[in-house]
């Protein structure tokens, strides 16, 4: 009896999970959320082997090492993975050439509105475009403006944040939108009973990233790993904004040395703008750059004192390390067992 009711679970499961998959070609309708230096070729390729779906975080890549990186992903796995590329990338229109060139099937953007031009030189490609939507009125104005699929992120995730919560943004959003493009959401989720609620609204999928983070196939450093599996939910804060003429995204991160040497580099950043040395678009990028080499030293190095350990408030849900199918595999028994009691 007890196997008949997985199997019920399981098949509302794919039903409520099939237009998702369908859009992204893999089994299963989760993304592994692109994240900097540890969204590379071995994770992105074990979610996609796993049956999920990879994205490669472009970050800061030179279009040469994005290059190097989708060939390198290619090789160690034949199915579908797509690549995200931040907004204000200053050659971002070069990014898409490479993604065409290895004939990319899904690019997400990311970090705020596409540029002109942007949307129309990657569906030129053949690809699909997806975006962020952190509110009603920029879902409505993506979709008009052509794209194939949103993700709605709540404040609960890692690394750059909106000010609102995953459960507000999918209750305004999904209800309007789901009907016209698919609708990823993300930010907080750790387990499958959230994927099965957020598809029962009408998601066509989800989006995780802290709960791969300690999949074994992942190159972080072993330090980082062990800050993962140690951290509670209330570690997780966002950054603070120091001063109003300087607009920077909040982060949200574990709590350690960085976050002092962050408000350091916007005193920095926010004199050099009130010098006149540097524009704001520029003094941005300052901010980005920063970032990036925060997160290298923690993810990479294993300094997780003074690196930025990025990570959602779903990390008190990451326990242990192990292999990234069975992540997805439990992820997909806890999403059937919780439509499987709805159903009775």
């Amino acid at each position: 009896m007890r196997m008949i009711t997985v199997s019920n679970g399981a098949q509302r499961l794919q039903r409520r999970m099939a237009r998702g998959t369908e859009f992204l070609g893999s089994e299963v309708a989760i993304l592994c959320g692109a994240m900097s230096w540890v969204s590379e070729r071995h994770l992105v390729s074990a979610m996609s082997n796993a049956g999920g779906f990879g994205l490669i975080a472009c970050g800061a890549m030179t279009p040469d090492l994005l290059d190097t990186e989708i060939a390198a992903t290619k090789m160690m796995t034949p199915k579908p993975f797509g690549v995200n590329l931040i907004t204000m990338h200053p050659q971002l229109f070069d990014l898409i050439a490479v993604c065409a060139k290895h004939k990319v099937t899904h690019v997400v953007l990311a970090g705020g509105l596409p540029p002109k031009g942007s949307l129309e030189a990657i569906k030129e490609t053949g690809a699909k475009v997806i975006c962020f939507a952190p509110a009603l009125s920029l879902a409505k104005k993506l979709i008009r403006s052509g794209v194939d699929a949103l993700v709605v992120e709540g404040m609960e995730a890692g690394g750059h944040i909106g000010p609102v919560s995953t459960s507000v943004l999918a209750q305004e959003i999904l209800p309007e939108v789901a009907d016209q493009v698919p609708v990823f959401v993300a930010g907080g989720i750790g387990r499958g009973e959230a994927i099965a609620a957020y598809l029962d609204m009408g998601a066509a999928g989800v989006q995780l990233g802290t709960r791969f983070v300690c999949a074994q196939e992942s190159i972080a450093h072993a330090n980082f790993k062990k800050a993962f599996i140690r951290a509670s939910a209330r570690d997780a804060i966002a950054s603070v904004q120091i001063d109003p003429r300087l607009p920077v995204i909040p982060v949200r991160a574990l709590k350690n040395a960085s976050s002092e040497l962050f408000t350091a580099k916007q005193r920095e950043v926010a004199q050099l703008l009130d010098e006149g040395k540097v524009a704001m678009g520029e003094a941005q990028l300052q901010i980005e750059h920063y970032w990036a080499g925060a997160l290298r030293r923690a993810v990479i190095d294993g300094d997780v004192e003074n690196g930025s350990l990025m990570a959602g408030q779903s990390v008190g849900m990451v326990t242990r390390e192990e292999p990234l199918a069975e992540i997805i595999a439990s992820l997909m028994a806890e999403a059937a067992q919780a439509l499987e009691k709805r159903a009775g």
